[in-house]
Protein backbone atom coordinates (compact mmCIF):
# COMPACT_ATOMS: atom_id res chain seq x y z
CA UNK A 1 0.00 0.00 0.00
CA UNK A 2 2.80 2.48 0.73
CA UNK A 3 4.40 1.46 -2.63
CA UNK A 4 1.58 2.00 -4.29
CA UNK A 5 0.63 5.77 -2.46
CA UNK A 6 4.30 6.32 -3.17
CA UNK A 7 3.63 5.84 -6.92
CA UNK A 8 0.33 7.49 -6.69
CA UNK A 9 2.02 10.76 -5.41
CA UNK A 10 4.87 10.88 -7.79
CA UNK A 11 2.41 10.74 -10.67
CA UNK A 12 0.56 13.49 -8.97
CA UNK A 13 3.10 15.82 -8.24
CA UNK A 14 4.71 14.99 -11.53
CA UNK A 15 1.27 16.21 -13.44
CA UNK A 16 0.80 19.28 -11.51
CA UNK A 17 4.64 19.93 -12.25
CA UNK A 18 3.78 20.02 -15.80
CA UNK A 19 0.50 21.42 -15.61
CA UNK A 20 2.53 24.90 -13.83
CA UNK A 21 5.17 24.62 -16.58
CA UNK A 22 2.43 24.88 -19.18
CA UNK A 23 0.92 27.78 -17.52
CA UNK A 24 3.90 29.47 -17.20
CA UNK A 25 4.92 29.24 -20.63
CA UNK A 26 1.76 30.83 -21.22
CA UNK A 27 1.83 33.44 -18.99
CA UNK A 28 5.96 34.71 -20.68
CA UNK A 29 4.12 33.75 -23.83
CA UNK A 30 1.37 36.84 -23.15
CA UNK A 31 3.74 39.01 -21.22
CA UNK A 32 6.13 38.88 -23.93
CA UNK A 33 3.47 39.56 -26.49
CA UNK A 34 2.67 42.73 -24.37
CA UNK A 35 5.88 43.94 -24.08
CA UNK A 36 6.65 43.60 -27.43
CA UNK A 37 3.41 45.20 -28.50
CA UNK A 38 1.79 42.06 -30.54
CA UNK A 39 -0.83 41.12 -28.02
CA UNK A 40 -4.01 42.61 -29.61
CA UNK A 41 -6.56 45.21 -28.35
CA UNK A 42 -6.02 46.76 -25.31
CA UNK A 43 -9.39 44.77 -24.12
CA UNK A 44 -8.21 41.60 -25.04
CA UNK A 45 -5.02 42.50 -23.13
CA UNK A 46 -7.04 43.55 -19.76
CA UNK A 47 -9.12 40.90 -20.34
CA UNK A 48 -6.15 37.92 -20.60
CA UNK A 49 -3.99 40.07 -17.72
CA UNK A 50 -7.26 39.75 -15.40
CA UNK A 51 -7.45 35.85 -16.00
CA UNK A 52 -3.60 35.38 -15.08
CA UNK A 53 -4.08 37.56 -11.69
CA UNK A 54 -2.12 40.71 -13.15
CA UNK A 55 -3.73 44.67 -13.27
CA UNK A 56 -1.77 45.96 -16.56
CA UNK A 57 -4.42 49.00 -16.92
CA UNK A 58 -3.36 50.99 -13.90
CA UNK A 59 0.30 53.05 -13.94
CA UNK A 60 2.90 51.00 -13.36
CA UNK A 61 6.66 50.27 -13.56
CA UNK A 62 8.57 47.55 -15.50
CA UNK A 63 11.53 45.68 -14.39
CA UNK A 64 14.02 43.40 -15.59
CA UNK A 65 16.27 41.33 -13.89
CA UNK A 66 19.31 40.20 -16.40
CA UNK A 67 21.94 37.32 -15.10
CA UNK A 68 25.25 38.57 -14.94
CA UNK A 69 27.54 36.29 -17.45
CA UNK A 70 28.92 33.33 -15.08
CA UNK A 71 27.68 30.65 -13.29
CA UNK A 72 25.15 27.80 -14.42
CA UNK A 73 22.99 30.10 -16.55
CA UNK A 74 20.09 27.18 -16.62
CA UNK A 75 20.20 26.65 -13.28
CA UNK A 76 20.50 30.29 -11.77
CA UNK A 77 17.44 31.42 -14.71
CA UNK A 78 15.05 28.78 -12.71
CA UNK A 79 16.46 30.42 -9.29
CA UNK A 80 16.12 33.98 -11.20
CA UNK A 81 12.59 33.60 -11.79
CA UNK A 82 11.57 32.06 -8.82
CA UNK A 83 13.24 34.62 -6.66
CA UNK A 84 11.44 37.49 -8.56
CA UNK A 85 8.47 35.90 -8.51
CA UNK A 86 8.40 35.81 -4.52
CA UNK A 87 9.60 39.32 -4.33
CA UNK A 88 6.52 40.53 -6.20
CA UNK A 89 3.94 38.58 -4.91
CA UNK A 90 5.02 39.94 -1.52
CA UNK A 91 4.99 43.35 -2.58
CA UNK A 92 2.46 43.52 -5.49
CA UNK A 93 -0.23 40.31 -5.42
CA UNK A 94 -1.83 41.95 -8.70
CA UNK A 95 1.89 42.38 -10.23
CA UNK A 96 3.11 40.36 -13.53
CA UNK A 97 5.81 38.67 -13.54
CA UNK A 98 7.25 35.80 -15.88
CA UNK A 99 10.95 34.69 -16.95
CA UNK A 100 12.39 34.90 -20.81
CA UNK A 101 15.33 32.60 -21.89
CA UNK A 102 17.94 35.35 -20.08
CA UNK A 103 15.89 37.74 -18.22
CA UNK A 104 13.26 38.04 -16.14
CA UNK A 105 10.27 40.55 -16.58
CA UNK A 106 8.35 42.10 -13.43
CA UNK A 107 5.50 44.43 -13.93
CA UNK A 108 4.10 46.14 -10.76
CA UNK A 109 2.27 49.16 -9.37
CA UNK A 110 3.88 52.56 -9.67
CA UNK A 111 3.70 53.11 -6.04
CA UNK A 112 5.51 50.08 -5.55
CA UNK A 113 9.40 50.59 -4.10
CA UNK A 114 10.51 49.05 -6.81
CA UNK A 115 14.58 49.42 -5.59
CA UNK A 116 13.40 47.07 -2.22
CA UNK A 117 11.71 44.68 -4.64
CA UNK A 118 15.01 44.11 -6.49
CA UNK A 119 16.88 43.57 -3.14
CA UNK A 120 14.40 41.34 -1.83
CA UNK A 121 14.62 38.99 -5.03
CA UNK A 122 18.32 39.32 -5.05
CA UNK A 123 18.52 37.94 -1.19
CA UNK A 124 16.33 35.53 -2.19
CA UNK A 125 18.61 34.52 -4.90
CA UNK A 126 21.63 34.93 -2.91
CA UNK A 127 20.13 31.82 -0.69
CA UNK A 128 19.12 29.68 -3.11
CA UNK A 129 22.29 29.47 -4.87
CA UNK A 130 25.76 29.35 -4.93
CA UNK A 131 27.26 31.73 -7.16
CA UNK A 132 26.03 34.05 -9.45
CA UNK A 133 24.22 37.68 -9.73
CA UNK A 134 22.26 39.26 -11.47
CA UNK A 135 22.10 43.42 -12.88
CA UNK A 136 18.19 45.10 -12.68
CA UNK A 137 17.01 47.74 -14.95
CA UNK A 138 13.77 49.85 -14.01
CA UNK A 139 11.55 51.88 -15.85
CA UNK A 140 10.15 55.40 -15.81
CA UNK A 141 6.30 55.09 -14.72
CA UNK A 142 4.02 53.58 -17.14
CA UNK A 143 0.53 54.86 -17.75
CA UNK A 144 -0.55 51.57 -18.73
CA UNK A 145 -0.70 48.91 -21.22
CA UNK A 146 -0.19 50.59 -24.17
CA UNK A 147 3.28 52.33 -23.10
CA UNK A 148 4.54 48.80 -21.72
CA UNK A 149 6.84 48.57 -24.75
CA UNK A 150 8.33 51.54 -24.55
CA UNK A 151 8.72 51.39 -20.86
CA UNK A 152 10.10 47.87 -21.26
CA UNK A 153 12.65 49.04 -23.49
CA UNK A 154 13.93 51.69 -20.59
CA UNK A 155 13.79 48.55 -18.06
CA UNK A 156 16.55 46.52 -20.60
CA UNK A 157 18.53 49.43 -21.08
CA UNK A 158 19.16 50.32 -17.73
CA UNK A 159 19.64 46.84 -16.62
CA UNK A 160 22.59 46.61 -19.11
CA UNK A 161 24.33 50.53 -19.19
CA UNK A 162 24.19 49.77 -15.08
CA UNK A 163 26.37 46.57 -15.45
CA UNK A 164 29.00 48.26 -17.74
CA UNK A 165 29.17 51.12 -15.48
CA UNK A 166 28.96 49.80 -12.37
CA UNK A 167 29.52 45.96 -12.57
CA UNK A 168 27.35 42.69 -11.72
CA UNK A 169 24.74 43.00 -9.08
CA UNK A 170 23.64 46.93 -10.57
CA UNK A 171 20.54 48.15 -10.07
CA UNK A 172 19.61 51.03 -12.24
CA UNK A 173 16.98 53.88 -13.16
CA UNK A 174 15.97 54.12 -16.75
CA UNK A 175 16.46 58.03 -15.39
CA UNK A 176 19.38 57.57 -13.30
CA UNK A 177 21.38 57.53 -16.82
CA UNK A 178 22.36 60.88 -17.52
CA UNK A 179 24.11 60.82 -20.68
CA UNK A 180 24.50 57.35 -21.46
CA UNK A 181 20.56 56.78 -21.54
CA UNK A 182 21.38 59.53 -24.21
CA UNK A 183 24.30 57.31 -26.17
CA UNK A 184 22.03 53.93 -25.67
CA UNK A 185 19.33 55.42 -27.88
CA UNK A 186 22.32 55.73 -30.94
CA UNK A 187 22.02 52.51 -32.36
CA UNK A 188 24.87 52.54 -35.15
CA UNK A 189 27.67 51.40 -32.82
CA UNK A 190 30.11 51.37 -35.59
CA UNK A 191 29.77 55.23 -35.82
CA UNK A 192 30.05 55.33 -32.28
CA UNK A 193 33.24 53.71 -32.21
CA UNK A 194 34.41 56.33 -35.29
CA UNK A 195 33.44 58.72 -33.17
CA UNK A 196 35.89 57.53 -30.12
CA UNK A 197 39.03 56.88 -32.52
CA UNK A 198 38.33 60.24 -34.51
CA UNK A 199 38.53 62.42 -31.03
CA UNK A 200 40.74 59.92 -28.50
CA UNK A 201 43.04 59.24 -31.61
CA UNK A 202 45.61 57.03 -29.44
CA UNK A 203 44.26 56.90 -26.39
CA UNK A 204 41.50 55.23 -27.60
CA UNK A 205 42.80 51.81 -27.73
CA UNK A 206 43.43 49.59 -24.68
CA UNK A 207 46.72 47.93 -26.00
CA UNK A 208 49.50 50.35 -24.72
CA UNK A 209 49.81 51.03 -20.95
CA UNK A 210 51.19 54.80 -21.12
CA UNK A 211 47.96 55.53 -23.28
CA UNK A 212 45.54 53.98 -20.96
CA UNK A 213 47.47 55.70 -18.14
CA UNK A 214 47.20 58.93 -19.71
CA UNK A 215 43.49 58.50 -20.75
CA UNK A 216 42.84 58.08 -17.35
CA UNK A 217 44.59 61.44 -16.53
CA UNK A 218 42.19 63.55 -19.48
CA UNK A 219 39.14 61.69 -17.55
CA UNK A 220 39.97 63.37 -14.07
CA UNK A 221 40.87 66.51 -15.64
CA UNK A 222 37.70 66.75 -17.43
CA UNK A 223 35.98 65.66 -14.47
CA UNK A 224 37.23 68.61 -12.27
CA UNK A 225 36.98 70.62 -14.75
CA UNK A 226 40.75 71.19 -15.53
CA UNK A 227 41.57 72.19 -11.49
CA UNK A 228 45.41 70.93 -12.11
CA UNK A 229 45.62 70.98 -8.47
CA UNK A 230 42.71 68.48 -7.68
CA UNK A 231 43.75 66.68 -10.10
CA UNK A 232 47.06 66.12 -8.95
CA UNK A 233 45.99 65.31 -5.46
CA UNK A 234 43.25 62.26 -6.82
CA UNK A 235 45.96 60.85 -9.00
CA UNK A 236 48.64 61.48 -6.59
CA UNK A 237 51.18 62.96 -8.90
CA UNK A 238 53.60 65.80 -8.41
CA UNK A 239 51.99 69.14 -10.02
CA UNK A 240 55.29 69.49 -12.36
CA UNK A 241 54.41 65.73 -13.42
CA UNK A 242 50.84 66.83 -14.07
CA UNK A 243 51.60 69.88 -16.07
CA UNK A 244 53.95 67.76 -18.40
CA UNK A 245 51.23 65.28 -18.93
CA UNK A 246 48.77 67.77 -20.15
CA UNK A 247 51.22 69.42 -22.19
CA UNK A 248 51.48 65.55 -24.01
CA UNK A 249 47.55 65.20 -23.72
CA UNK A 250 47.65 68.11 -26.16
CA UNK A 251 49.88 67.04 -28.14
CA UNK A 252 48.41 64.01 -29.22
CA UNK A 253 44.69 65.37 -28.94
CA UNK A 254 44.81 69.03 -29.71
CA UNK A 255 44.68 72.20 -26.92
CA UNK A 256 41.45 70.72 -24.98
CA UNK A 257 42.26 73.98 -22.49
CA UNK A 258 41.30 76.32 -24.39
CA UNK A 259 38.28 74.69 -26.55
CA UNK A 260 35.69 73.86 -24.58
CA UNK A 261 33.95 72.32 -27.68
CA UNK A 262 36.37 69.86 -28.10
CA UNK A 263 36.47 69.28 -24.42
CA UNK A 264 32.30 68.15 -24.68
CA UNK A 265 33.65 65.52 -27.42
CA UNK A 266 36.51 64.20 -25.58
CA UNK A 267 34.03 63.79 -22.30
CA UNK A 268 32.03 62.44 -24.98
CA UNK A 269 34.12 60.17 -25.94
CA UNK A 270 35.24 58.67 -22.83
CA UNK A 271 31.78 57.91 -21.66
CA UNK A 272 31.20 55.64 -24.92
CA UNK A 273 34.64 54.13 -23.80
CA UNK A 274 33.04 53.06 -20.73
CA UNK A 275 30.29 51.50 -22.38
CA UNK A 276 32.05 49.80 -24.50
CA UNK A 277 30.25 45.97 -24.55
CA UNK A 278 26.81 47.21 -24.84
Amino acid sequence: MLERAATVAALVITRQDAVNAVESKYRADFLRDVLTGRAGTGERVANRSRAFGWDLERPVTVLVAELDPEGDERTAQDRLVTSWTAAVRRHDQRGAVAGFSHEVVAVVDASADSAKVARDAASAFADAITSGTFSTGTSRTCPGADSLPEAYGQALKAARVGRQLHGPGAVAHFDQLGVYRLLSLVNDTAELHAFVRETLGPLAADDDTENADLRRTLQVLLETNLNVAETARRLHFHYNTLRYRIGKLERLLGNFTDDPHLRLNLTLALHVLRMRGI
